[in-house]
């Protein structure tokens, strides 16, 4: 694992999970972990990576705090939370833009922030969204948010700023999906990951004013049996030779012993990987049929919510002269840190849903 909970500190005390990651300008890569005190009270931390000799990550230091919950829209009662952090520079804004999850009176929303040296982080507020079929997003659960790098055409070709979230409809959660008799059908108008695009703010705008988001489409619903209960973005999308590549989450019931030594109902989260077309960035060209990271290590299996790997940050190793290698990073049973390997082949397997190879997501060997 590459970070775990700093012994005494208190705001590490139920753990350190599920980091963005992002070179800063200085050439460092920086992460933005979710630092969980007591009762469940979230910041979000910086970190910068340290690498061995070999360019391998190894370790962090550090720095401080990125976001704490001040704002209204942060704050829930004595508690509240700044959580699981996605950054990418958005080259048209010359900024980094945090996507977060704020977590009020009202539940879970997205917001975002922006910050020219990964350091010093300007609130924009909460992510706006303009109502589609009878849907106003600003009175649903969501999460699980991340921003192109660039602008991507939307629906009539024109080049905006596009967002990656997951609503969390009422009854959609893994949680409450779980108890239901099975078999059953899914929603795919309210269990999917969506992809909705924000006009390019004009030249003499200062970019730190948020847009309305619109042209709302369904980008993907759970399909395999590993993504059952739930599916929810991961990384953010970067840019491969086959497409925009994202990891991301899926949820299943699995079965386990329990302490009297029966079975009892389990969830797991693994992570698969998806490539969105450049021309077309609601159009999947691929989509793993199997997960390419399961929780089968010790600190991936036991923590605070147990049988979890959990990516949201992605490295690409330009670094080390490896175009076509990337860093995952991710959260560990909510608890901890890890890193794995991602390997992009020169072809993808046929079919949008044939499995991937079975190397093709690996964790560092000397991960315990």
């Amino acid at each position: 694992m590459l970070m775990e909970p700093e012994p005494g500190n208190p705001m590490e005390a139920e753990g350190v999970t599920n980091p963005a990651a992002a070179r800063g300008p200085d050439g460092h890569l920086y992460l933005f972990p979710r630092l969980v005190a007591a009762g469940n009270f979230s910041r979000i931390g910086i970190a910068r990576v340290i690498f061995d000799d070999r360019g391998e990550p190894l370790g962090v230091e550090r720095l401080g705090i990125a976001l704490e919950p001040t704002a209204d829209y942060e704050r829930r009662g004595d508690g509240g939370g700044c959580e699981d952090a996605r950054v990418t520079f958005v080259e048209p804004l010359g900024h980094y833009v945090m996507c977060y999850t704020a977590l009020s009176q009202l539940g879970p929303r997205i917001a975002l922030a922006m910050s020219d040296d990964l350091l010093h982080w300007v609130r924009i507020g909460l992510a706006t969204f303009e109502q589609y079929q009878g849907i106003d997003f600003a009175r649903v659960d969501n999460k699980d948010a991340s921003i192109f790098p660039v602008a991507i055409p939307n629906h009539c070709g024109k080049m905006q700023l596009g967002l990656l979230h997951r609503p969390l409809f009422p009854g959609t959660r893994p949680e409450e999906i779980a108890l239901q008799p099975e078999p059953r059908l899914i929603d795919r108008d309210r269990e999917s990951i969506w992809i909705s695009y924000c006009p390019m703010p004009a030249a003499n705008l200062e970019p730190h004013r948020g847009g309305l988001f619109n042209s709302h489409r369904r980008l993907a619903s759970p399909v395999s049996d590993w993504e059952t209960l739930k599916i929810g973005a991961g990384t953010p999308p970067v840019m491969t030779r086959h497409g925009w590549l994202i990891l991301y989450h899926g949820v299943s019931k699995v079965a386990a012993a329990n302490a009297r030594g029966t079975d009892a109902c389990v969830l797991e989260y693994s992570a698969g990987v998806m490539v969105l077309s450049q021309e077309q960035p609601r159009k999947i060209l691929y989509r793993s049929a199997h997960p390419v990271l399961t929780p089968d290590l010790p600190a991936e299996r036991a923590g605070s919510v147990s049988h979890v790997v959990f990516p949201t940050g992605i490295d690409r190793r330009a670094d080390l002269g490896l175009n076509d290698r990337f860093d995952v990073y991710y959260g560990m049973a909510d608890r901890r840190i890890g890193v794995a390997r991602l390997h992009v082949p020169e072809q993808l397997p046929t079919g949008a849903t044939a499995d991937p190879p079975r190397d093709e997501c690996k964790k560092p060997v000397h991960e315990s």
